[in-house]
């Protein structure tokens, strides 16, 4: 393990460089290496992961395995809707409490504002415990801190991770769109990953006022707040206007709640074999892994050689993100960008990337729009081998707002269904041309110049 010096040296300078550098790219050892130095989770060997692509066979999944749980249940999600679907988990985790399995459920409270009072009640009195994420008459000034994973944890051996919510939407099946269902992806994993996994989330759990989970290590967070990059915060202006209504009304809040646990630093990686599936946890929060997944993201993208494909729903980086996609194509590394097509919730994040088109057509990368569904899958897969997936959008909020998780798995059969998921939605996608983009009206470019520059807001 590297110095810290060291770490902050490779996160804000130098990820993309060395990665660049190897001759394999992201299948060169060094790049293992590279990754596990910006201060990342802990290496684990991963056995046969389950890529779920379809709502409906991944709820199914989730439901199945939530009644064999035996000891605990841990779950997390921005979104926890009353509907169909989240009327079937409640059911399920309910009826694992009665059997006598620990059941704590986080739910973020803006994203599940709509679910309905008596939906949480019926919780607790059926003895799960429940808590739901910066209530704003309980955190008024971390409103903007959002809690967006998506984990679900069975007796801390199974795992499920990816984008989606619970809801009728996310639990449709991709084969009959006719019906509003959502395009997302959600993984299952097993092993000592899921021990990680249960960390993240206690780490979410503490901060909401969750009583103690038994035999959990975490890093607490307590840890403090980082500040976004100044032009940003000027921008907005809501860390300094937070500050000083503090000082003011003498509120501050009680960071000290858990251990402060440095969960990566005394956590060693597994000894893995040749041949063996590595599988890494990328989860940040406001104050923690923030700067460590920008570093490693520009680090995949420097290392591929042949292919980055990429799917997001809400996609305004900054103009160094796209800097680096750029470099990759002229490289001729097959850099394609799968975004939202007509069906989308967020339009005007959807102008925000139509803000970045030109720049990227001009310069070799490949832009398809989905149209077959609403997306909002979180992928990238590198070469074959290398692939993310997760909650983390390629946008200022999940970058720097959000707590989120997505697993780093260095696996080429993980890879390969990955890859082929993304074909089968080109399929329903349709390819921006250079020729085509230049047709759009003025309303629509200025719709676009307008989002990319209110994108750090979005």
């Amino acid at each position: 393990m590297v110095a810290e010096t060291q770490r902050r040296e490779l996160r804000r300078y130098r990820s993309w460089a060395l990665a660049s550098g190897f001759a394999d790219g992201v299948r060169d050892a060094r790049f293992m290496e590279l990754i596990q130095q910006l201060g990342s989770s802990p290496y684990h060997s991963a056995p046969p992961i389950s890529l779920l692509v379809d709502g409906a066979q991944a709820f199914d999944t989730v439901l199945k395995d939530l009644a064999t749980a035996q000891e605990e249940i841990l779950l997390e999600t921005y979104i926890l809707r009353d509907d169909r679907i989240g009327t079937q988990v409640q059911t399920a985790l309910i009826a694992a409490a009665k059997r006598g399995v620990r059941v704590a459920v986080l739910a973020d409270a803006l994203g599940s504002a709509e679910t309905a009072e008596s939906f949480w009640e019926m919780f607790e009195v059926e003895g799960v415990t429940v808590r739901r994420f910066h209530r704003f008459w309980h955190m008024p000034f971390d409103a903007l801190h959002r809690d967006h994973r998506k984990i679900i944890v069975i007796d801390r051996t199974t795992a499920f991770t990816g984008g989606m919510n619970i809801g009728e939407e996310y639990g449709s099946s991709i084969r009959a769109h006719s019906d509003g269902g959502w395009r997302d992806t959600f993984m299952r994993i097993e092993g000592s990953v899921a021990l990680e996994l249960a960390a993240v989330f206690a780490e979410g759990w503490d901060r909401a006022n969750g009583p103690p989970l038994p035999g959990l290590e975490y890093v607490s967070w307590s840890d403090g707040i980082v500040v976004p990059p100044l032009g940003t915060v000027q921008a907005l202006g809501a860390q300094a206007l937070r500050a000083r209504i503090k000082r003011r009304v003498g509120l501050h809040h009680d960071r000290n709640r858990g251990r402060r646990v440095k969960r990566v630093e005394e956590t060693p990686s597994e000894k893995l074999s040749d041949g063996d599936r590595a599988v890494l946890v990328l989860d940040s929060r406001p104050g923690r892994g923030q700067r460590e997944i920008i570093a490693t993201v520009a680090a995949l993208v420097s290392g591929a050689r042949q292919r980055l494909w990429i799917t997001t729903p809400y996609f305004a980086p900054p103009t160094g993100a796209l800097q680096l996609l750029i470099r990759s194509a002229r490289r001729g590394v097959d850099v394609r960008l799968l975004l939202p097509g007509p069906k989308t919730d967020v339009p005007l994040a959807r102008h925000a990337a139509h803000g970045a088109y030109s720049v990227l057509l001009e310069n070799g990368v490949r832009l398809f729009e989905y149209q077959a569904a609403t997306l909002h899958s979180k992928t990238v897969v590198v070469d074959g081998f290398a692939s993310v997936i997760g909650s983390s959008n390629l946008d200022f909020r999940s970058l720097w707002l959000n707590a989120e998780c997505n697993l780093l798995l260095f696996d080429d059969v993980c890879a390969a269904e990955l890859e082929q998921a993304f074909l089968v939605d080109l399929n329903g996608s349709l390819e921006v041309t250079t020729a085509d983009w230049s047709k759009r009206t003025i309303s629509h470019r200025i719709h676009d110049l307008i989002a990319r520059g209110l994108r750090a807001a979005l």
